[in-house]
Parts: structure tokens; C-alpha cells; sequence
């Protein structure tokens, strides 16, 4: 008995999303590294960073109890946008039985297709980040010197002057991470976490953070950023950062960088009735952005 083309597409399907996730997962975790991932259930989401309180009084005895105002310093706002490819095999290859290799092939190159799309979307963000036409909540560029408080101060997560990964540029900029204040001026004793690099900068990266002893040096002295803990998860490359000598620390600060997971990736095929085609689709849909610019510090290289 001949197999009917709907039993072909359904004995096709579970195999052609195995090769799908596969490959996909091969291509698409760099963002990962980088961004907090959260769902959603909305076509947007908006996330408004608080002020806080001034440093709380002393109490005279007797007397009434001081009262503060939190303030709306501003507010992010996430547009999912719905990323989706998809491909057909004419009804010929299938009458010809070649619908077996060529959707195995179609089908790894759409996965790998959906992840380049999504990553560069993800790196998007840090590849714009010291652009001056690419603003967020505060009206600043990701990482800028004059980051404006509600108390009328700055935070700077950029080096005042541009300076290319080395040990010293690192050193200062651990140095100047931890002297971030919160929109109220208290200080929040921020620390690094992790190095985001470009490929070109894995064997300054590993050097810098892996060897015991100081780097470019005859002197037995210990390498004090690895001794320290400065940068306690180390580094990671993501490929799709365009800049080769820009460099990114993750900090601790919550709330940072954000993913938001509208629609999971999806899959699905379909015959079409004028054509004959087999057609296999994906999609997805979500966003990438800033809450806290203070969840990352940046320098564009020298």
C-alpha cells in the first residue's frame, strides 16, 4: 500500500525536530553568558528601576520617625519581535524519494539560521554600547562616563580614557566598579563576575586571569587578579561581537542585561494543497535589552 503524503509528513516530523534541536543547541547558547532569561506573557515588558532611600537617620529618643519617597529613576521597556524561517520541498523530490536527505540538510541549515539571527541580536546590544545614537531609560549609550542619579551625581561604566585589555586596564576597572553608587548616592559595593571578550582576546583573557604569576614580568610576583578572585567566573567569547578589542565585565548588580522569552522556539510542517511542497517552518519570539546599565562595564579598546 502507498503511504499517503500526510502519513510521510508524520513518520518525517519527529525525526526533522531531533536534527532541528540538535543543531540549534549548537549555535544558539552564547547569549546565555551574558543575559538573565526570563518568560513572558505580554507583547512587551517594561521594567522601572527604583531610587531607593537616602541613608537611614539616627533617631533622637522621643522624637518622630523620619519618612523617605522612593522615585521612578526610569523605565526599560522590552519589544518581542517574532523571528521565523521556513522552508518547502516540491512535490517532485518527494515522488523522486529525495525528501529524506534534502529536509535533513534544510532542516540543520534553518536551525543554524535562527540561532545566527538570535545571536546577533543578543550581541547587538554590546556592539552598539558605547554608540552614541543607541540610548537607553537614562538617555545614555550603555556604558558612559556620566550615567545620571536621582541624587544629581554620575556612575561612569566606561574608563574615562579607552584602554585595551591588559592588566592594568582590569585592575582599574574592578577598581572603579566597586565605587558605583545607587540612584541615591549610598554605595552598593558592586563587584565583577564575569570577562566578555571577542575571540581575538581569549589568549590575553586566559593569561590575564589563569596564570599565577604577573603577566610580562620577571618579577615573582603573583598574579594579584587571579590571587583575588577578581573575576570569579572567568571569561567567556562570544563570536559575535564585531569590535576586536572591546571588552565587557558582567557585574553582580541585579536586574542588568535581559532576555525575555515570548514564544519558545517552535516547529511545525504542512503540505500545501495548490503546490504539492512540503513545508517545515520555525519560530520564535523574544527580546533582548537593559534594565541597569550598572550590570555591565565596557571599554570600546584604546
Amino acid at each position: 500500500m502507498a503511504i499517503s503524503r500526510a502519513q510521510l509528513l508524520k513518520e518525517l516530523l519527529p525525526g526533522l525536530n531531533a536534527l532541528f534541536g540538535m543543531e540549534y543547541a549548537k549555535y544558539g547558547e552564547e547569549h546565555a553568558e551574558i543575559y538573565e532569561t526570563e518568560s513572558s506573557d505580554r507583547s512587551f515588558e517594561e521594567e522601572t528601576k527604583l531610587s531607593g532611600f537616602s541613608a537611614a537617620p539616627v533617631k533622637d529618643e522621643g522624637s518622630a520617625i523620619e519618612y523617605d519617597n522612593a522615585q521612578e529613576a526610569w523605565t526599560a521597556r522590552y519589544t518581542h519581535e517574532t523571528i521565523a524561517m521556513g522552508f518547502s520541498i516540491t512535490e517532485e523530490a518527494i515522488e523522486d524519494n529525495l525528501y529524506d536527505s534534502l529536509s535533513a540538510r534544510y532542516t540543520k541549515a534553518l536551525a543554524r539560521a535562527m540561532a545566527y539571527t538570535k545571536q546577533v541580536k543578543a550581541a547587538a546590544v554590546l556592539n552598539t554600547a558605547f554608540a552614541a545614537g543607541t540610548t537607553y531609560g537614562d538617555g545614555k549609550s550603555l556604558c558612559a562616563t556620566d550615567h545620571p542619579l536621582v541624587s544629581g551625581g554620575t556612575n561612569s561604566n566606561e574608563p574615562a580614557v579607552a584602554a585595551d585589555l591588559n592588566e592594568t586596564s582590569l585592575e582599574a576597572s574592578v577598581i572603579q566598579i566597586g565605587q558605583w553608587t545607587d540612584e541615591r548616592g549610598l554605595l552598593i559595593a558592586a563587584m565583577p563576575r564575569k570577562l566578555i571578550i571577542p575571540s581575538n582576546l581569549q589568549f590575553v583573557a586566559t593569561r590575564l586571569l589563569e596564570t599565577e604569576g604577573r603577566v610580562g614580568t620577571a618579577d615573582n610576583d603573583i598574579n594579584a587578579l587571579r590571587n583575588n578572585g577578581s573575576v570569579p567566573e572567568g571569561y567567556a567569547v562570544n563570536h559575535y561581537l564585531t569590535d576586536t578589542d572591546a571588552w565587557f565585565l558582567l557585574t553582580d548588580v541585579p536586574n542588568g542585561l535581559k532576555h525575555f522569552n515570548r514564544s519558545p522556539m517552535a516547529t511545525s510542517m504542512d503540505a500545501d494543497f495548490d503546490t504539492g511542497n512540503s513545508r517545515y517552518k520555525a519560530r520564535e519570539r523574544y527580546s533582548f535589552g537593559v534594565s541597569d546599565p550598572l550590570g555591565i562595564f565596557g571599554s570600546p579598546g584604546a
